[in-house]
């Protein structure tokens, strides 16, 4: 409580003030508060203009919490309610990512099943009590029960998320959730695959694919990771017609049955004079010719390079432009096929390919190097080298390439016209900060194929396709089975083809569905058409398309940014949001990324026990966006000292007695004493500064602007206007004061609203009605007069009288006799114009104002003696 000052009436309060202001339990009183009032729902009442939507990113719910979920979420949260408090009707949805790998891993081991889509589905299928320990004992079930238990260990694992975010603080419509893989979704994703096929964006194709031997499936561009793994250089030679021995040097002998060309730099001139001449491969003893290709490399080991279909990309490249035959040697499983390729036709080539038929890659490397080494033919040993390798981002083995039928939907990498356009559309989406779009121009520019979307997984959204199949049962890929739009979703392993009957599945004059599943990407690249109501709301789409925000990290760009334009280009023709705020990576103390497979990371339940919701929002809110970011306890505790100074000093200022009356609206004529006036104007360049700042999405400045005002407010002004709050100076200078007072508290909670909503809502319930968080954002009230740098000189002045009592070690409180302060004329006038609350919060008899030159200071004080301690 502020101290009475002798002879000063201490106002009454008219609002209802705690004793003891606490941050404890407001995150579950308020939370409970926000969803009873419906504070932050959406009114579907609207018109677009009104609208501000948010394509929020939904998070994999069977992941793990970590700190990261906060710090990304935080930030888009802040700029969700400054919207909403600028007035716009904020289109805040919260989706959950169950359509993907750690889903399906999570579903089979915690219910010991397996997704088979040939299975029959099953309408009273339980788990079992207790899982099998091994997976070959799980139980296997169809995709649609699959999908079903999927959906119900996804309400528990949600739950869990929801709980964090509403703890947070997260201003969602609760009422807008979706899940990637429930109906709905579904059905959007096939609709928008089906629009894309009529509209020849998607196409089936026979091609050369990445793939995962570990997961059996086709791998993307976007998910690729480069690995440094350890390699070498092997060196044999193939036979020119008289005998030569033409060296090549490769890290993949195990392929070499494989071989489809030599391939040189047409500017090579060691070997120009055998293009188009015929060698012959070691062992297999397989003709192949000898071609130019620009991409070859002089200077990369003996400068001609074994083309084997497909050793890497490189290979597809040169087989594509060279068009050169097909003679691939790996399965799907990763191993060497059985089958003796028919290419190999001598006694000696068959025998040992039979040698390395059904072996690893592995295995064949060294069983086709022992026979090198046997025939003489290796020259030296190896040369060990560390090489970039090709992984699926999730896999732990090397991919291959091989050759199967796939779904692509065309994305520019095969289109100059298209690529170009959707550089285009980049430039339509406003980036925050500005130079990660070089990032997505970057991507479309690397891009060297379409997007591969099919997947050889059970679990997913199906491919909604069938095929029919002629009278020796073989499917006609040329002429697809479509369903109809009220059909969606299908599965075609489990419905029958439109116009055919169940027994008739993979019987000749029948059809058969696809197998493969959308990859996750295909889907989630639609999150702004699946929560957006497209296809099946098409009122509400109108309202909140295209959304005007996309939050998501700077890792993701290639993956869900650039798959949610391709898709919005094709479908919508048109980008799909105006902004994207692009977050960065929470680091540890040694400035590494946070994950889970590096052991460092920090769960977020445990932060937000020990310091609060406000405090983790402060350490969110003060990184920009783009910027990677330490995980900071420090920064924590400085926003969980600033939350409780909030509403500590707020406290104080409504027991001086400032009131709702007492907010200043437009006229500021009440405000007649020059500090409160100054007070007034640096507030209202606070407000400009912040809201500014907030239109330019750099929410950390407007943090750091109100912050540091406030600070000011408390530590310097709130001291200086005691006396007159109490009514020192007559009721007109009390009136003064009062307005200040309520005027810069009313804006202060509204500023920081965003950031501390807990703290400035519990605050605002002491003495207004309503929620802070439906209140307009201040707006910038001027005061012509007010001199935005008064308090400051005078908080100076202030700062150096109780430097001094303190190295006299004396309370505060003891009375100044007189002291001079220095200072430049112009500050000399502001301290003037201030001297009677300079004088009462100094408790000084005489204080001497001096012009002058230099930095303020402040000599010559001099102290009345101290009290002598009352005898007893």
């Amino acid at each position: 409580m502020a101290e009475n000052i002798p002879g000063t009436d201490t106002p009454a309060p008219t609002s209802t003030v705690p004793d003891k202001p606490a941050l404890e339990g407001l995150e579950e009183s308020l939370t409970r508060r926000w969803l009873d009032e419906g504070t932050y729902k959406f009114d579907r009442e609207t018109t677009r203009e009104q609208v501000y939507s948010i394509d929020t990113p939904p998070p994999t719910a069977s992941g793990s919490l970590h700190v990261g979920h906060m710090f990304s979420y935080t930030q888009t949260d802040v700029l969700a309610r400054f919207q909403r408090m600028n007035g716009k009707n904020v289109f805040y949805p919260m989706g959950w990512d169950d359509n993907g790998l750690p889903t399906e891993r999570r579903v089979q081991n915690y219910y010991g099943v397996r997704c088979d889509p040939k299975i029959q589905y099953d309408a009273g299928y339980r788990p079992p009590a207790t899982p099998a320990k091994n997976q070959r004992d799980f139980d296997v079930v169809s995709r649609r029960n699959f999908i079903e238990l999927c959906e119900e260990l996804a309400v528990e694992d949600e739950k869990v998320f929801e709980n964090l975010f509403q703890t947070l603080g997260l201003s969602v419509d609760w009422d807008l959730t979706y899940r990637t893989i429930d109906d709905h979704s579904r059905a959007v994703s096939q609709r928008g695959f089906l629009e894309n096929l009529a509209a020849g964006d998607a196409y089936m194709a026979e091609a050369p694919t990445l793939w995962d031997v570990t997961f059996r499936t086709a791998v993307a561009q976007a998910e690729l990771e480069d690995r440094e793994m350890p390699g070498a250089y092997y060196r044999y030679p193939f036979f020119a017609e008289d005998g030569t021995k033409i060296y090549i040097e490769t890290t993949r002998p195990e392929l070499l049955a494989a071989c489809s060309a030599l391939v040189a730099n047409p500017d090579d001139e060691r070997y120009q004079p055998l293009f188009g001449k015929k060698v012959t491969s070691p062992l297999f003893g397989v003709e192949v010719e000898v071609r130019a290709h620009p991409l070859a490399k002089a200077d990369k080991g003996s400068g001609i390079a074994m083309v084997c279909t497909f050793g890497d990309l490189t290979d597809v490249t040169w087989w594509r432009e060279l068009q050169l035959p097909t003679r691939a040697i790996v399965g799907r499983d990763g191993r060497i096929i059985g089958d003796t390729p028919a290419w190999v036709t001598s006694e000696e080539g068959r025998a040992n390919y039979a040698a390395i038929a059904g072996k690893t890659v592995f295995s064949a490397k060294e069983g086709v190097v022992a026979m090198l080494s046997e025939a003489g033919l290796l020259d030296g040993e190896p040369k060990k080298i560390m090489h970039p390798v090709n992984f699926f981002e999730k896999g732990d083995k090397p991919l291959e390439v091989v050759t199967s039928r796939q779904w692509y939907i065309r994305n520019g990498g095969r289109d100059a016209d298209r690529r170009e356009r959707l550089i285009n559309r980049g430039k339509d989406i406003e980036f925050h900060p500005s130079f990660m779009r070089s990032r997505y121009d970057n991507w479309i520019s690397g891009l060297n194929g379409d997007w591969l979307v099919s997947r050889q997984r059970f679990f997913g959204v199906p491919v909604p396709v069938w095929y029919p199949l002629d009278a020796d049962a073989n499917p006609d890929y040329d002429h697809p089975i479509l369903p109809g739009t009220d059909q969606l979703p299908v599965d075609p392993a489990a419905d029958a083809a439109p116009g055919y009957t169940e027994d008739q599945r993979n019987e000749p004059g029948g059809f058969i569905g696809d197998a493969d599943v959308l990859d996750t990407w295909a889907t989630s690249s639609l999150t702004p058409q699946i929560v957006g109501g497209w296809s099946q709301d098409e009122d509400l789409f109108s309202k909140v398309f295209p959304f005007d925000l996309r939050p998501q990290g700077h890792d993701i760009i290639r993956t869900w940014l650039f798959s949610s334009a391709v898709r919005a280009d094709a479908l919508q023709d048109g980008a799909p949001w105006k902004h994207a705020a692009i977050s960065g990576w929470i680091l540890d103390p040694d400035r590494k990324k946070m994950s889970k497979s590096k052991g460092n990371v920090v769960v977020p339940t445990d932060v937000l026990n020990d310091f609060g919701a406000d405090a983790v929002r402060y350490w969110a809110a003060s990184a920009r966006l783009g910027a990677d970011t330490a995980y900071e306890i420090a920064q924590m505790k400085i926003g969980r000292r600033l939350a409780i100074k909030l509403l500590n000093a707020s406290k104080f200022v409504l027991n001086l007695g400032a009131t709702e009356a007492n907010v200043l609206t437009g006229a500021t004529e009440v405000a007649s004493n020059p500090l409160d006036r100054a007070v007034l104007a640096q507030l209202a360049d606070v407000v400009r500064q912040s809201t500014a700042a907030f239109e330019k999405y750099d929410y950390a400045k407007a943090l750091q602007i109100t912050e540091s005002f406030f600070w000011h407010f408390t530590d310097d002004y709130v001291e200086l206007i005691k006396d007159r709050a109490y009514g020192a100076a007559g009721e007109a200078g009390k009136a003064s004061v009062l307005a200040a007072l309520a005027t810069t508290l009313d804006s202060l909670l509204r500023l920081f609203a965003p950031f501390l909503p807990f703290a400035t809502e519990e605050v605002w319930s002491w003495w207004r009605t309503g929620s802070v968080h439906r209140a307009p954002w201040p707006a910038a009230i001027d005061v012509l007069d007010g001199d935005t740098t008064m308090l400051s000189t005078v908080g100076d002045a202030l700062g150096g009288i109780r430097k001094a009592k303190s190295e006299a070690k004396v309370k505060q409180r003891t009375q100044v006799l007189s002291a001079t302060v220095t200072a430049t004329a112009a500050k000399a006038a502001q301290l003037a114009a201030g001297l009677g609350d300079l004088k009462a919060a100094a408790n000084a008899e005489a204080i001497t104002v001096v012009a002058g030159t230099g930095e303020l200071t402040v000599s010559d004080v001099v102290l009345a003696p101290a009290e002598e301690p009352v005898q007893a």
